[in-house]
């Protein structure tokens, strides 16, 4: 991933920060790596990209690893804490391609990030096949009362088209 993300630069856009989700997920699929998924955590206020996730479901047959889960884990990793919510930590926000599945979306809480920010909506991943899992209206109105903040739909054309790749190039679905 070193030749797609540039971990020097500084992104201060959701639209710069949403472009390394997409162009993560873009990769995964034009290197056969896995699902059209890519996700990527950065500091909120300095634009520092502490992570990359990209969907590894089936290259390395784990159900668990999604984008976001696998972002959660290195930035996790990365900042030697299990959550992104500690006084000693700046905040953090998650970009993802594709509105989080019900998995992913309960592990942003305990996760530690204060904003997530996603391009693909469920119902673009849904066109292909995938099943997102019980996620409700509800579902966000409890996440967003624990003061998670939510943006939707953000660069969702770049991410949709990296959805339609994957159906174009018949990439499995997993979980549908």
């Amino acid at each position: 991933m070193n030749s797609v993300v540039n971990w020097n630069a500084t992104y201060r856009t959701d639209d710069e920060r949403m472009l390394v989700a997409v162009n993560v997920s873009k990769e995964n699929v034009a290197r056969s790596l896995g699902g059209p998924f890519g996700a990527a955590i950065f500091e909120s206020d300095s634009g520092r990209l502490v992570s990359v996730g990209m969907n590894s479901v089936v290259r390395l047959n784990n159900c668990t690893l999604h984008a976001e889960m696998v972002a959660f884990m290195m930035a996790q990793r990365r900042v030697e804490s299990f959550t992104l919510n500690t006084p000693s930590l700046p905040p953090h926000d998650l970009y993802t391609s594709c509105e989080p599945c019900a998995m992913c979306l309960g592990a942003t809480l305990w996760s530690g990030v204060r904003r997530v920010v996603y391009g693909a909506t469920r119902e673009d991943a849904s066109r292909l096949n995938f099943d997102e899992g019980p996620v409700f209206p509800e579902s966000y109105r409890y996440l967003e009362e624990r003061g998670l903040l939510f943006v939707r739909e953000v660069l969702r054309a770049e991410a949709k088209a990296v959805l339609e790749a994957y159906r174009a190039d018949r990439g499995e679905i997993y979980n549908g």
